[in-house]
């Protein structure tokens, strides 16, 4: 189903429509509020089972020292590959590997070494990501797409992973072949005492919201609850158990109508969903609100990540910056010192301010 866009000078319009556009399953699936809230929120939950990932999440603590400005530059990056134009969206993705590559290390757990930018970490957080945003899609939207129009999303999730350092060919063509990929994963994944921490943590909305009256108070503590309880619901027992999140097979149940009601509620009327994602996630909002009010783009075009990367000069994920990333590892395995914050001082320009 195609989103109907509108003439309006009220609302700043993107250059293109990217990398989908108003046909695409990925504005189908995620212009829906079920996938910057619970969608958002399942992903940074489960992939911290990663014990790559959670090493480096870990070592940074960014997500107990800035968890809000972290979530709201992380949202800000996959709305734009969803809904951005192309230009600033290979900007972004290529500014990515340079904050990745000080995301580098030794994991005192496994004693492996860790790196942001290696290709199966990228796989692992790609997916986990768009997985999330359709599973919460099913069950607080519409709900299950049809057999062509998942066999489209899937499609355009592989299109999406040319904006990372992961092998395109690993991507899911369906839902068996993403399941048999859970389980290739599992052996490797670790309900670590710092993952479990890090995903309790997570599932607290006070790591998105900003701090409220103390009126308010009470009620946000509901909210809080009910996207927990909601997000939970959406996970895998097995997943749940790695975790520790115990949550009754009741609660599950009874949160779905809550959660669909107040959902569809808040689809009903764009200016109230961009308002609802402005409290989870400012930076954000310039990136969707052409979508959701309809703004159509200076140039209707759809372009391809590689047409993107050679009309604004970019290199593919995978190789981009080698020399940069070599003094990374350089620094860190060769002289035992700290990454440079460079590149992650150079994206806020593009994801905003660290805070």
């Amino acid at each position: 189903m195609a989103i109907a866009m509108r003439r309006t000078t009220t609302v700043e319009p993107h250059e293109d429509y990217g990398f989908f556009g108003p046909d695409s399953m990925t504005w189908k699936v995620w212009s829906y509020p079920s996938s910057l809230t619970v969608g958002f929120q399942r992903a940074v939950v489960v992939e911290e089972l990663d014990p790559a990932l959670i090493a480096a999440v870990d070592k940074t603590h960014d997500i107990y020292k800035r968890p809000r400005t972290r979530y709201d530059r992380t949202l800000r990056y996959f709305s734009m590959v969803a809904f951005g134009d192309s230009r600033s969206t290979s900007q972004v993705a290529d500014v990515l590997v340079r904050i990745h590559s000080k995301a580098i290390g030794t994991d005192e757990i496994t004693g492996e070494r860790y790196d942001a930018n290696d290709p199966e970490s990228q796989l692992w957080i790609h997916l986990t990501a768009w997985h999330s945003i359709l599973k919460a899609y099913e069950m607080y939207g519409p709900g299950k797409l049809t057999a062509a129009e998942e066999e489209q999303y899937w499609a355009e999730c592989k299109v999406a992973a040319e904006l990372q350092t992961c092998d395109q060919s690993d991507i899911p063509r369906n839902r068996e072949e993403l399941h048999a990929y859970y389980e290739r994963m599992r052996p490797q994944l670790l309900g670590s005492d710092i993952a479990k921490r890090a995903m309790h943590h997570l599932l607290n909305a006070k790591v998105m919201l900003p701090q409220v009256p103390l009126l308010l108070r009470p009620g946000m503590l509901a909210v809080n609850s009910v996207l927990r309880a909601a997000t939970i619901a959406t996970m895998p027992r097995w997943m749940r158990e790695m975790g520790d999140l115990r949550q009754s097979r009741a609660i599950d149940v009874a949160v779905q109508p809550i959660m669909k009601a107040s959902l569809w509620l808040v689809q009903v009327h764009p200016k109230v969903e961009l308002a609802v994602l402005g409290l989870l996630s400012p930076a954000t909002v310039p990136v969707v609100t052409p979508v959701l009010l309809g703004v159509p783009p200076t140039n209707p075009e759809v372009v391809t990540p590689t047409q993107a990367r050679e009309r604004y000069g970019y290199d593919r994920p995978r190789e981009a910056h080698r020399e940069w990333r070599a003094k990374q590892h350089a620094r860190v395995f060769g002289e035992g010192a700290a990454p440079s914050d460079a590149g992650l001082v150079e994206s806020q320009d593009v994801l905003g301010r660290l805070g």
